[in-house]
């Protein structure tokens, strides 16, 4: 009797078994057949670009990217100055764009770019924070007193406001000198400063976070910024297909508006 009892549980456990080795799909089989409907990025497109491009060279990543799925565009924001400094010192860089010549043109005398072409222009302007409690108006007497941030010399939007203010006649006395335009945006829309000299495209990008005061004769100083691709990249096909995705019209009609002026323009 004890053994005949014994059989229903045998038999349950042996159905039990046998779903185990053939009938329920492991969890490992799902993950493996859900990834496989995820493409694969094989490739790795690596794009140093100046602070001041990070929100339409953004957009133009999901663009790019949307087009060329197996490429996984990587951007790597920073100072212009800063982005030089990386690719000498061996960063594997296939595309590089600057915010101004004179820093693109240190990379070209070091043989680390091929030809440049630029691509859009930029002009500076004050920003405040909103409602101008500082009643900023101007390069003018209305910065007296006030917390002013600008760019550092070394960096192109920094040696863009020398170059204004000399042609305008203007000293200025910042309470800080900034590595990238974007940390310059970033302490007036913080509160940390009352004004700061950006790029237009930076006072647009910050929205209602930052108010915009014009500079008289700003456009007589403009930065141009270029683009290239590395010498030593092996991946210039899909380099060339960036540069030629940022020239292209809808590139240019984003970057315009951002607030950059085209190149043709």
């Amino acid at each position: 009797m004890r053994s005949l009892r014994l059989l229903p549980v045998l038999g349950a456990a042996a159905l039990a078994l046998a779903a185990c080795s053939g009938g329920a799909p492991t969890p490992e089989a799902t993950a493996s057949s859900d990834d496989s409907q995820v493409p694969a990025r094989e490739i790795v497109l690596n794009v140093y670009a100046a602070a001041s491009l990070t929100e339409t060279f953004g957009e133009l990543e999901t663009d790019f990217e949307a087009a060329n799925p197996e490429v996984d565009v990587r951007i790597n924001y920073a100072g212009s100055q800063d982005l030089v400094t990386q690719l000498g010192e061996g960063a594997d860089v296939d595309v590089l764009a600057t915010a101004n010549e004179s820093t693109m043109k240190k990379a070209a005398d070091a043989g680390q770019v091929d030809e440049q072409t630029i691509f859009v222009t930029n002009t500076l302007t004050l920003i405040t924070t909103p409602g101008n409690p500082a009643g900023i108006t101007g390069l003018d007497s209305s910065l007296d007193g006030a917390k002013l941030v600008i760019c550092a010399p070394e960096v192109p939007c920094g040696k863009l406001t020398k170059t204004l203010t000399d042609k305008l006649g203007v000293t200025l006395n910042p309470v800080s000198e900034e590595q990238a335009v974007t940390d310059v945006r970033g302490k007036v829309s913080s509160g940390q400063a009352d004004a700061g000299i950006v790029y237009k495209t930076d006072a647009l990008a910050e929205g209602d976070a930052v108010e915009t005061v014009e500079i008289q004769g700003a456009d007589e100083a403009v930065n141009k910024y270029p683009i290239a691709l590395v010498s030593a990249s092996t991946k210039k096909d899909y380099g060339q297909k960036w540069i030629d995705l940022v020239l292209s019209t809808g590139g240019q009609a984003i970057l315009e508006e951002a607030g950059f002026t085209p190149a043709a323009k």
